[in-house]
């Protein structure tokens, strides 16, 4: 090569910016997969749960397989000029399949949840279930923004107006604070964690809550992993510690540390810290969180009224009401979490996201 020109970057450096091209021949791929496994499922009875009590009927495998096809389909559609029937043809398609897949992959934070507690797995192919939906939901979300961005005759990478196609260096813009009504706003959704986390710990501490006694409690949480015994010992519930991490991961979304390491980071500060390291596991986290806790919320005011089946307690609570309660919490903690995730992660996305460097260059003074 000349010694008069720069040397060419490594490809782990440029693939991740060229994610617009590669993006549909990557959904085309997980669509043909999951079309695959899920025919496959079906085709053999194999059990995969939706909740702890209902499993996906084999009719309902099938659908999601075409389903996943056609997204494949509209994916590889997208890069090239569309008349305006093939736009409302990938526009439908996508419309109905990130919700359909979002759902699937609800249930990926209790999972998350059940590992960190070296608690094992219920059911694995429920378990790759939740994955591949969270892939596909991955997948199908970049392509639907750079899909969208081209038509409006913006970058796909960064939707910024520029010449040139998109792949060279990126920008990223300095360290900022959320805003004030972003904080507030955070801040009062996390709240709906204080109820659930007060009465997991008194339990865990050996107090009686909502008819449910301590004795009652270690019983059923006598066959957990020895990490999580060894953390109820000291008053902590494994719950709590997996919000007390998403309250964690909301500190960074909105505060300069999460964009840059700070000093407490030894090896790592004062660099950047990559975008999606923070924005991946909040999205991921918040679509099944904030969607089970509006369940929730909703479910226990109208069983307690009568307008839906009465929660009839378990072997852990004694009365209807106190499950009823608890089902609330819940519902409080849970979608509180969830919708401060989506909240401060709009924030951090907005205030991180980087332009192309030509754009930056074109949008200086004098250019």
């Amino acid at each position: 090569p000349d010694p008069g020109l720069p040397s060419p970057e490594p490809g782990w450096r440029v693939w991740p910016r060229q994610w617009p091209r590669w993006a549909p021949y990557a959904t085309a791929v997980w669509g043909v997969v999951y079309a695959a496994v899920q025919t496959v499922w079906a085709a053999t009875g194999t059990t995969v749960p939706w909740s702890p009590h209902v499993a996906y009927a084999p009719g309902v495998e099938l659908a999601l397989a075409v389903l996943a096809l056609l997204a494949a389909g509209v994916c590889l559609a997208t890069p090239w000029p569309l008349a305006r029937r093939g736009r409302v043809t990938v526009a439908a398609v996508l419309a109905v399949a990130i919700p359909v897949f979002a759902m699937g992959m609800a249930s990926l934070p209790a999972y998350v949840v059940t590992l960190a507690a070296l608690s094992g797995v219920e059911s694995a192919t429920g378990f790759a279930h939740v994955l591949l939906n969270t892939v596909g939901l991955a997948l199908l979300l970049l392509v639907g923004v750079s899909h969208r961005r081209r038509l409006r005759n913006r970058c796909p990478r960064c939707g910024a107006g520029h010449p040139g196609d998109g792949s060279g260096p990126l920008v990223h813009p300095p360290a900022s604070v959320a805003t004030r009504p972003t904080r507030i706003q955070v801040y009062l959704l996390m709240c709906g964690l204080l109820p659930w986390a007060v009465v997991k710990t008194i339990w865990t501490l050996g107090g009686d809550a909502l008819s449910v006694t301590a004795e009652k409690w270690r019983e059923e949480n006598a066959g957990g992993s020895g990490a999580a015994k060894a953390l109820a010992s000291v008053g902590i519930d494994v719950t709590v510690l997996a919000a007390l991490a998403g309250i964690f991961l909301l500190l960074g979304l909105m505060y300069p540390w999460g964009q840059v390491f700070p000093r407490w980071t030894p090896l790592l500060t004062g660099r950047r810290v990559p975008r999606l390291l923070p924005l991946l596991p909040a999205w991921l986290s918040a679509i099944g969180l904030s969607v089970y806790g509006v369940v929730l919320v909703i479910y226990a005011p109208l069983s307690a009224a009568g307008a839906l089946p009465r929660i009839e307690p378990d072997g852990t609570f004694t009365s209807s009401a106190g499950i009823t309660w608890m089902v609330l919490f819940g519902g409080l903690a849970f979608g509180g979490l969830g919708f401060a995730l989506i909240t401060a992660a709009r924030s951090y996305a907005t205030r991180t996201r980087p332009a192309c460097a030509n754009a930056a260059t074109d949008a200086m003074p004098g250019k």
